[in-house]
């Protein structure tokens, strides 16, 4: 299985997690949340809704909805399949969420489980967050040193396009420390000063709760996939 292909099956069963769609409403789904698949296809969607089924993880169902049956009618169409989430394919998303390997720090990847840190324990979200910004902080180092080497070479254009790069790497740098410091707060404030050893509350802070994200309007999310990172 390609990198490509990994991601949209976790984005998929992500979104089937939450309700039964047919492709047309995980197609936008996907487009619309999901912007690391804005020009991806139904010729890549539905292969990979028939790996899903074949593997046991989806199952399809016909559409039930009055307007869908009266579609089918007047256009003389079939029915459209309904896609919905089996036992072993929740199990088995929870599985890809528990995952913290490089794989999730990658542009693409990152993307997608960061739409779904929702769902995603704390303990979970904080190692995917720290590797991110490990990896970040490694391109930027590359950045400034190559940028060090052939500054001299470069005509103003170019210049500026590899200071913007760099920027945009900055800039979503200080978006994911502002992140992990709210995750600890968030943490720790569940934890509590009088007994932070009490497995009580240990439990509650790593539950998929949603609420260190920052709270303060002065921050927008950088692009994972903005390719001026890459």
């Amino acid at each position: 299985m390609s990198r490509r292909s990994g991601i949209l099956e976790f984005a998929v069963l992500g979104l089937l997690r939450e309700a039964p769609m047919h492709g047309y409403e995980l197609r936008k789904r996907l487009n619309t949340s999901l912007g690391i698949f804005r020009a991806f296809s139904y010729g890549t969607l539905y292969p990979c809704l028939k790996t899903l089924v074949a593997n046991g993880w989806l199952i399809e169902e016909p559409g039930s909805a009055p307007e869908d049956a009266l579609a089918t009618s007047l256009a003389g169409r079939r029915a459209k399949i309904v896609y919905r989430l089996t036992a072993e394919g929740k199990e088995h998303f929870e599985e890809l969420l528990s995952r913290t390997g490089p794989d999730s720090w990658e542009d693409e990847h990152f993307a997608a489980r960061f739409a779904f840190f929702g769902q995603t324990e704390r303990e979970v979200r904080m190692r995917v967050l720290e590797g991110r910004r490990s990896r970040l902080e490694e391109r930027l180092e590359k950045m400034r040193a190559s940028l060090a080497r052939t500054r001299e070479r470069l005509d103003d254009y170019t210049l500026e396009l590899q200071r913007h790069g760099m920027e945009s790497v900055e800039r979503e740098v200080r978006w994911l420390n502002e992140l992990i410091e709210s995750e600890r707060a968030g943490r720790d404030r569940r934890s509590g000063p009088e007994n932070p050893e009490d497995p009580a509350r240990r439990d509650d802070s790593t539950s998929g709760e949603t609420g260190g994200l920052p709270r303060h309007g002065g921050s927008t999310r950088p692009d994972p996939s903005d390719d001026t990172t890459k």
